[in-house]
């Protein structure tokens, strides 16, 4: 019997049946059964699936490839899950690519009926297979290792998602599954499905068929010629394809092929990626005799074998298709440009029209020399080689360039006597090219300060020399500006920051600092709001910054120039009366002042009064009650009772006002008892007073 556990993975329900999952499996005669290394067998070098056409995988010879990763089948089927690795011997590997989202149905049958087989599905979208396949869990997309001999794929109502080798210290199951749920395949992902075997002592021979899925794995690209490219001998021509052919579909004697005009004949065709794989998008023509001058086309044609060039789909390329090319007889070439220097360059990059040979190319650099404004030697000269050929020579002097100007890069033959030779064979003729090297910049900046006493404008320059072209200026945090001289106004007392960096398009410079302003003027000063009409005006001046000179304004009634001025006193009136009160501060060196005002209320008697009557009626007359002018009655408690004696009104200061409300509640009309208490700041005592208020409404 097998065990089933569920648990929820990756936002889906899974199902690993397990009949006593192993954490190993046993590995049986590895030493006496050679790797895996045709193609299929790998999974580098799978076999390309393209359609959904029947494929069959012939007898093959017994090989190993290694364990492979299972997930959830190596902890018995209790939780945690962990990944197991199991032994895989002569597998075959299918790639193919998703073009409509899906489910994958697919049924592997044996050649014969008591073979056993097993599947994984791996999606190996940007990954290397043979590196992440026997080793990480994640690509796997579902894994069915059953050991029912004959017929078994995946299915609809088959076994999800994972289906792990039984115990082998336990029985085996009476009767194990045969399908496996069909995976779900994302489109434009690539995958990898595994056909194997856990017994090394049978060999693969099967038949693979896709049915019942609703993902689509026909390629749509239909195959073509993409160019045709003569050779400098004139003896060779590349062939390039927009897709895979097929290895097997290329005749020996190149029949396919057939060149228009025919001024030389096909001896052969070779595509050297089918010594590795089964098949290829390049191949080589080799023709009897060299091109002469002309254009050209190479057409394909049914071959011997009774078709073009298959893809691995079998899709052939049309009859009679081509491809033009022409062919010159090669001739000298000069050298197409120097690239950009970068700013101070110690070297450049040459580049030609064709590849050079790089083993013409003089280590030392003596096919080159060079002149200009500034001295220079050459010290070296190197090819990014492939294949024995570069696209560009990189030149190196013996310092970096820093003087503005056009150099002249010449090209000679070299210390070895002979000049560089490019791919057809044909030396360079000495020749002169020109490069300009731009100036180094320098971000250096100056600015002028016109000082204020509140605000300070800051004029920043910079002198714009080397070419430079490109200013951006940062201040502070996030002010971005790009003109050359800009002016900023700043708080005349703060530390602020300034970034410039230049450009002339080529060399860049950056420079900073921080400028600390501290020449700011603030007139400040302390004083009550509200005094008796018997008490004179104390202010306590707390101006900052530099000041010269002061001026105090008392309304209209006087004035002072010194810094702390003497208490003023104000003329009784006998009614509350309200002043301005001014404080002006002066920065002689600067030319600038500041100034602020308050407002002052003398009251028109300081002797507290309580009202015998009040109308809480919203009209704006009369409408609170409470102790008047209690300006200096400290340690204030001022209640209000109802002839119930509960208490309606509270207060601990003499300009709170009682609305005649309690809780929200307008009371009714009658006769109210208050009760003040408090201690005079003057004479120290203590007074109690009480007696009644009236609430009209």
């Amino acid at each position: 019997m097998y065990f089933i556990r569920i648990y929820t993975v990756k936002n889906f329900v899974l199902l690993v049946f397990l009949i006593a999952s192993a954490t190993s499996f046993s590995q049986g005669p590895i030493g006496t059964v050679p790797a895996c290394t045709k193609i299929g067998y790998i999974p580098s070098k799978p076999i390309l699936i393209c359609g959904t056409d029947p494929y069959y995988q012939d007898f093959g010879p017994a090989c190993y490839a290694g364990k492979v990763v299972v997930p959830f089948c190596g902890s018995m089927g209790l939780p945690p899950l962990r990944d197991g690795a199991y032994d895989v011997y002569t597998p075959t590997f299918f790639k193919f690519k998703c073009y409509a989202s899906g489910t994958l149905g697919f049924v592997i049958t044996p050649y014969f009926f008591f073979e056993t087989f097993h599947w994984q599905l791996f999606d190996i979208t940007g990954k290397d297979p043979d590196r992440y396949i026997f080793t990480n869990s994640s690509l796997v997309i579902a894994g069915f290792w059953t050991i029912k001999e004959g017929v078994i794929g995946a299915a609809a109502g088959g076994v999800p998602y994972f289906y792990c080798l039984p115990d082998p210290a336990l029985p085996p199951p009476i009767d194990p599954p045969a399908f496996g749920a069909m995976p779900e395949l994302i489109k434009d992902h690539e995958y990898l499905l595994m056909a194997g075997r856990t017994d090394p002592t049978q060999a693969a021979g099967f038949l693979l068929t896709f049915e019942g899925g609703t993902a689509d794995i026909t390629d749509p690209l239909k195959p073509h010629m993409v160019s045709a490219k003569a050779e400098c001998s004139g003896k060779e021509i590349t062939v390039k394809f927009n897709k895979k052919m097929a290895c097997a579909s290329l005749t020996a004697t190149s029949s396919e092929f057939s060149i228009v005009p025919a001024t030389s004949a096909i001896v052969s065709a070779t595509a050297t990626e089918c010594l590795s794989s089964n098949g290829f998008e390049e191949l080589k023509i080799i023709l009897s005799a060299p091109l002469i001058d002309g254009n050209y086309k190479l057409v394909i044609n049914n071959g011997t074998d009774g078709n073009t060039l298959l893809d691995l789909c079998r899709n052939p390329i049309p009859a009679n298709e081509s491809a033009s090319f022409n062919f010159t007889i090669p001739q000298p070439i000069f050298a197409d440009s120097v690239a950009k220097p970068a700013c101070t360059p110690d070297s450049v990059k040459i580049y030609f029209p064709k590849k050079i040979i790089c083993n013409t190319i003089s280590a030392a650099g003596t096919d080159f020399s060079i002149t200009g404004p500034q001295p220079l030697n050459i010290i070296s000269a190197r090819g990014t080689c492939k294949d024995g050929k570069t696209d560009f020579i990189c030149i190196k002097f013996d310092k970096p360039i820093t003087t503005k100007g056009n150099y002249l890069l010449t090209l000679k033959a070299g210390d070895d006597g002979s000049p560089i030779v490019d791919e057809c064979g044909v030396a360079t003729p000495e020749q002169t090219i020109s490069f300009p090297v731009a100036d180094t910049v320098a971000a250096d900046f100056t600015y002028t300060t016109k000082f204020g006493c509140q605000k300070d404008t800051l004029i920043f320059s910079h002198d714009g020399t080397h070419d430079v072209n490109s200013w951006k200026w940062k201040f502070n945090t996030a002010m971005l500006v790009t003109i050359q001289s800009p002016v900023i106004i700043w708080p005349a007392a703060g530390t602020n920051k300034v970034q410039l960096f230049v450009s002339n398009g080529t060399c860049t410079d950056s420079a900073n600092t921080t400028i600390v302003l501290d020449n700011e003027v603030t007139a400040i000063f302390n004083m009550p709001d509200m005094i008796c009409p018997e008490d004179k005006l104390e202010v306590a001046n707390n101006t900052t910054g530099i000041v010269h000179r002061w001026k105090w304004t008392y309304d209209i009634l006087g004035t002072s120039l010194l810094k702390e001025p003497v208490p003023f006193q104000f003329p009784a009136i006998n009614k509350e009366a309200y002043y301005s009160i001014k404080l002006v501060a002066y920065n002689d060196v600067l030319n600038c002042s500041d100034s602020t005002r308050k407002t002052l209320t003398v009251l028109d008697f300081c002797n507290i009064g309580v009202a015998t009557a009040f109308t809480p009626n919203n009209d704006g007359l009369n409408d609170t009650f409470w102790p008047h002018n209690a300006l200096k009655a400290d340690n204030f408690v001022f209640k209000v009772y109802n002839r119930l004696g509960q208490l309606v009104f509270q207060s601990r200061t003499w300009r709170d006002k009682w609305d005649g409300k309690l809780n929200g509640v307008l009371q009714t009309t009658g006769v109210y008892v208050w009760m003040l208490s408090y201690t005079h700041r003057d004479t120290g005592k203590q007074v109690f007073q009480k007696g009644t208020v009236t609430l009209i409404r």
